[in-house]
């Protein structure tokens, strides 16, 4: 079994090195497993795909389901925090024009990210159970709950 991934370094310089590494390698695997699938893609394979030694890629990911969690993390956090934003802000706009850019941000975050929710729509069986997977899925189900809100503020929700 492999060893865990080595401890981010603490220099800010070195850490954002790191961390933008990581995000590569995560939109590189994403894209190996929605080509392969995920239960057909090998470690070696997703190196092989970043350009580095299989040793290497354990450097950042200790197995390949921290790759697969890492693609929906990426998937859903950053569409979440924008969705925070935009629903929770201090002014928000008319609920309609609300709804609108929720629906922009969602199409789009989707449209960038194919991979991620390519994989994330084949690996849906692996996700929806599991202690491991409490994170992702909670972070879907507050994205839901947010476009239901704005559904309900303009009155096209569930229907009486």
């Amino acid at each position: 079994m492999p060893a865990m991934p080595a401890v981010p370094p603490s220099r800010p310089a070195l850490r954002e090195r790191y961390d933008r590494r990581q995000d590569e390698l995560v939109a590189a695997a994403a894209r190996e497993f929605a080509a392969r699938g995920y239960d057909q893609t090998t470690m070696a394979q997703l190196a092989q795909a970043t350009g580095l030694a299989t040793g290497a890629l354990y450097h950042y990911f200790g197995s390949k389901e921290q790759l697969l969690r890492a693609i929906c993390d990426q998937l859903m956090e950053p569409l979440l925090a924008r969705a925070v934003a935009l629903c929770g802000g201090e002014a928000p706009p008319a609920p309609e024009d609300r709804l609108r850019e929720l629906v922009r941000l969602w199409v789009g975050h989707v449209c960038a990210h194919r991979d991620h929710m390519l994989v994330f729509q084949q690996e849906r069986h692996q996700i929806e159970s599991g202690e491991r997977w409490r994170g992702v899925r909670a972070s879907r189900k507050r994205f839901e709950r947010l476009v239901a809100a704005e559904l309900d503020a303009v009155g096209i929700g569930n229907p009486p």
